[in-house]
C-alpha cells in the first residue's frame, strides 16, 4: 500500500477538480468491484445507468461514459456537426481556452466563439454570427454550444435556454451544452437537470460529474438521437471508450442515485454565497458577476490580493484588473470561507 502523499485536511480555492470523491463515489467504485463481467459497456452498471438516465432526462435519452469532459465535448460535437461545420460559442467557453483547441485539433471543427460581458450567448449574438458572411471560404455555423454553468460562475435559466435552442432550432443549428457544472445551475435555480436540458429543447448535453464529488467520470447525453448520428464509433475512434466502463458508470449512479448530485452542487453554491457575502462587505472589492453557481469573481484590492496568495490558493483571473476566482467544492467548509474572509478583511484594514 502506497504511504499518504498530501494533507488531507488541505482544502483551497483553486479548482473543484482538486477536491477528493465524495466517499458515496467511492463506495459505488468498491461495489462495482470484483468479479468478471461485460468489457465496452456491457456491464450491469452501465445498463442500469442507461435506465436511470432515460428516467431522468426522457426515454429517448442514451447515455456513453466517457473519461474526461474534453473528451465528451469533442466527441458530442464531433457527432453533431459536419465537417464543414462551425460551432457558435462564447470566448470565454471552456472549448474555447481551456482544452488546447481539442474540438478543433481533434474534432476537426470551427468555433466561432463570441465576446461577452457574463459567459453567457444571447439570442441576438447567435442571429449576429447567421447574418454573416457563409460561402465556402468559412465555416458554415451547425452547432451553438452553451456552458452551464458558465466559466465565469454565471448560469443560464430554462427561459435563457429555451429562447437560444428556439433560435437555434428555428435556423437548423443544433444545440449542445457543455454541462461540466450542470449540477451548479440546477442547484441554483432549483430545478431538475432536465429543466436545463431535455425540456428547453437541448440536443446532446456533455454531463459533469468529477467537478461534483466523482472520482473520475463524466457522460454524453444525447437527448435527440438524430443529433448525433455514429457517435457510438466516435467514442471509440476519440479514445473515449473504456473498456471497464462499469467503474465510471457506479460514480455516475452514485451521484445520481438519491439526489447525490443536488446534495454536493447545493454545498459548493452555497459556500460560494457564502463567500460573496462576506467578500462584499469588504471596502475595496468588487463583485461585477452575479454569483449563480460555485465560482466567485470579485476584484480586489492588490493589496488584499497579494495577501490573501501567501496563505491560500486560488487563481488570478483575467477578466478585469484585479481580478480573482475562488472555485468552492462540495467540500469546502463554512470555517475556511470564512478564514478567508477574515484575512481578506484583514488585510484591507492595513494602512497603504
Amino acid at each position: 500500500m502506497i504511504p499518504q502523499l498530501h494533507d488531507p485536511t488541505r482544502l483551497s480555492f483553486e479548482s473543484d477538480n482538486g477536491a477528493g470523491a465524495h466517499p458515496d463515489v467511492l463506495a459505488a467504485v468498491v461495489t462495482a468491484n470484483g468479479g468478471h463481467v461485460g468489457p465496452y459497456g456491457t456491464d450491469p452498471y452501465t445498463e442500469r445507468l442507461r435506465e436511470v438516465v432515460r428516467a431522468e432526462f426522457g426515454e429517448r435519452a442514451r447515455v456513453f461514459p466517457v473519461f474526461n469532459g474534453t473528451g465528451a465535448n469533442v466527441v458530442s460535437l464531433q457527432a453533431m456537426s459536419p465537417r464543414w461545420g462551425g460551432v457558435v460559442c462564447t470566448s470565454d467557453a471552456h472549448i474555447a481556452t481551456d482544452e488546447n483547441a481539442a474540438p478543433e485539433r481533434i474534432a476537426g471543427l470551427k468555433l466561432i466563439d463570441v465576446p461577452t460581458a457574463d459567459g453567457k450567448l444571447r439570442p441576438d449574438d447567435v442571429l449576429a454570427v447567421l447574418r454573416g458572411r457563409h460561402d465556402v471560404h468559412t465555416a458554415l455555423p451547425a452547432v451553438v454550444s452553451l456552458t452551464e454553468s458558465t466559466e465565469l460562475g454565471t448560469a443560464y435559466s430554462p427561459d435563457e435556454l429555451a429562447a437560444l435552442t428556439g433560435i437555434a432550432h428555428e435556423h437548423g443549428l443544433r444545440v449542445h451544452v457543455d454541462g461540466s457544472r450542470l449540477a451548479n445551475a440546477a442547484a441554483f435555480f432549483d430545478v431538475p437537470l432536465a429543466a436545463l436540458t431535455r425540456d428547453v429543447g437541448v440536443d446532446v448535453l456533455s454531463l459533469g460529474g468529477t467537478k461534483n464529488g466523482a472520482l473520475g467520470a463524466e457522460a454524453i447525453v444525447v437527448l435527440d438521437p438524430d443529433a448525433a448520428p455514429g457517435i457510438e464509433y466516435l467514442q471509440k475512434i476519440d479514445l473515449q471508450l473504456a473498456s471497464k466502463a462499469r467503474y465510471l458508470s457506479a460514480q455516475l449512479l452514485a451521484l445520481l442515485d438519491d439526489d447525490l448530485w443536488l446534495r454536493c452542487a447545493g454545498d459548493a453554491n452555497a459556500m460560494a454565497q457564502r463567500l460573496a457575502a462576506g467578500l462584499a462587505t469588504i471596502p475595496g472589492v468588487a463583485l461585477p458577476l452575479a454569483v449563480q453557481a460555485n465560482g466567485v469573481f470579485p476584484v480586489l484590492p492588490d493589496a488584499v490580493r497579494l495577501a490573501l496568495h501567501e496563505r491560500f490558493a486560488f487563481h488570478d483571473w483575467p477578466g478585469a484588473e484585479g481580478m480573482a476566482r475562488f472555485l468552492c467544492a462540495w467540500d469546502t467548509t463554512p470555517a475556511f470561507v470564512d478564514e478567508l474572509v477574515a484575512a481578506a478583511r484583514d488585510a484591507a484594514s492595513q494602512p497603504a
